[in-house]
């Protein structure tokens, strides 16, 4: 019986424990709010904020915003009027011929920024109206000769017209000559030959993107000394093959040079980003 009288007084125990649990859990949420926060019924009005506590970022503009001047020609631009500002660029030494070619990238950029500084103006890269005016003044109008210059002829042919400007290897797969120019005059002429019918040589404009003077093909486990490579993995390089053989053979898409005193000769001319001109006369 005492047992049993014990349980039940436990068990009243536990429920009055859990009854004041719940209540002061509503009261709490009743205080407080859901989120933790006094009710605006009940809560006392919050203390003020001292104004020392507020963390702020400045903000403010000095002075007034630059105003660039508008461009007439910027990076990018292709027209007529860019092969006039290059011409006189060329005529103050400050451009390379190679990039006579009416488009305003990179190099005719760089040209600019430093005729700018040189007239103590914004070096802006691009030519604004106040840049072209000096830059026709510390020079003279163009000759068509400066705007175009005439492509070299070699054996009564005339070679490509990009090939008048600037270094470039002008590779003629008519005549199969190699010819390398230099500011329109030929310095050197090779024998080559190129691609059979299912590994043509390809044909455009390109530039030397590397060299490497002991390469071996990995893909046809062959070598090819002295290569200077122009479109993927073609390349102009000697070839022992056409020195044996002659035009018998042909390449996989390389332009295959076969005197070796000539070819190291031009390994050591050419740097990369020189001009390949592969066309047919």
């Amino acid at each position: 019986m005492r047992t049993g009288n014990w349980v039940r007084g436990m068990s009243a125990v536990r429920h009055v424990m859990a009854g004041a649990v719940v209540a002061a859990a509503a009261t709490g949420m009743m205080v407080y709010g859901l989120e933790g926060t006094a009710s605006s019924a009940t809560a006392a009005p919050a203390a003020p904020v001292a104004s020392t506590d507020l963390k702020t970022v400045p903000f403010e503009v000095s002075g007034e915003l630059p105003i660039y001047p508008k461009a007439l020609w910027s990076n990018g631009a292709t027209s007529p009027d860019v092969r006039k500002v290059e011409a006189r660029l060329i005529q103050l030494k400050l451009l390379d011929k190679r990039w006579l070619d009416a488009s305003f990238g990179t190099s005719t950029r760089s040209a600019v920024k430093k005729f700018q500084t040189s007239k103590g103006i914004p070096a802006l890269g691009y030519v604004d109206q106040n840049t072209w005016d000096q830059l026709k003044a510390a020079t003279r109008e163009p000759t068509q000769t400066e705007l175009f210059p005439p492509p070299p002829v070699v054996n009564g042919r005339p070679l490509d017209p990009r090939c008048a400007t600037g270094v470039s290897l002008c590779i003629d797969k008519t005549s199969r000559k190699l010819r390398y120019v230099v500011d329109g005059a030929v310095k050197m002429q090779f024998d080559v030959r190129f691609g059979a019918q299912k590994t043509a040589t390809r044909e455009g404009g390109f530039s030397v993107g590397w060299k490497s003077r002991n390469h071996v093909s990995k893909l046809y486990d062959s070598p090819m000394p002295y290569a200077m490579f122009f479109s993927g993995g073609q390349a102009v390089h000697y070839s022992s093959d056409f020195a044996a053989r002659g035009y018998a053979g042909g390449s996989h898409g390389c332009v295959n040079v076969r005197d070796l005193a000539k070819i190291k000769w031009l390994f050591d001319q050419v740097k990369v980003g020189d001009k390949v001109i592969v066309y047919r006369s």
